[in-house]
């Protein structure tokens, strides 16, 4: 998958221990509005989550986007978009590097929608799918930018529309009207 940003604290050594985590998000448009995980509190991150030992970025974005949103992925629609890797010293574990791999993917959903099941996490912070115009999500995540997610969401969402002026969108991803 193509490297779009690193966002590099510069807060940590090469000899530190790694913990290096893959995480997949998905891209989902429909009427010029993407599906988001919007908290009590107003923020926008883009659906998706860790990827299991023993599991691929499929089946786990297929996964993650049914638990967190009720969206059923088509599979045959996922194209991918670009990755964003994050490098610092470990916010819980001091003394050790973390890498994240956070693995963007365009793709459609079905009409039906099933139960979600959120970790107790998103439950406390009030996550729930929520559809919005970017500018809608850039100007509410303004408040938010110091939370390293919506960073770096935000700014995945800049370098997706800029992609899309360029016209150098995926061509069978659904886009939203210009």
């Amino acid at each position: 998958m193509k490297l779009r940003l690193t966002l590099d604290e510069r807060n940590y050594t090469e000899d530190m221990p790694l913990y290096e985590r893959y995480n997949v998000r998905a891209v989902i448009w429909r009427d010029g509005r993407l599906a988001m995980q919007r908290s009590r509190l107003g923020e926008y991150k883009f659906p998706g989550g860790g990827v299991d030992e023993g599991e691929g970025w499929r089946e786990a974005l297929i996964r993650e986007i049914r638990e967190e949103t009720g969206l059923l992925v088509l599979p045959e629609s996922i194209l991918e978009l670009g990755e964003i890797l994050e490098k610092r010293e470990d916010l819980f574990c001091k003394g050790q590097r973390y890498v994240c791999h956070s693995l963007f993917y365009a793709c459609d959903v079905a009409e039906e929608t099933v139960p979600t099941s959120p970790t107790a996490s998103e439950v406390q912070q009030g996550f729930e799918l929520a559809w919005a115009a970017p500018e809608t999500i850039f100007r509410e995540n303004e408040r938010f930018l110091d939370r390293r997610w919506i960073a770096r969401d935000t700014a995945f969402l800049k370098l997706l529309l800029e992609d899309i002026d360029q016209g150098h969108y995926p061509q069978k991803a659904a886009v939203r009207p210009l």
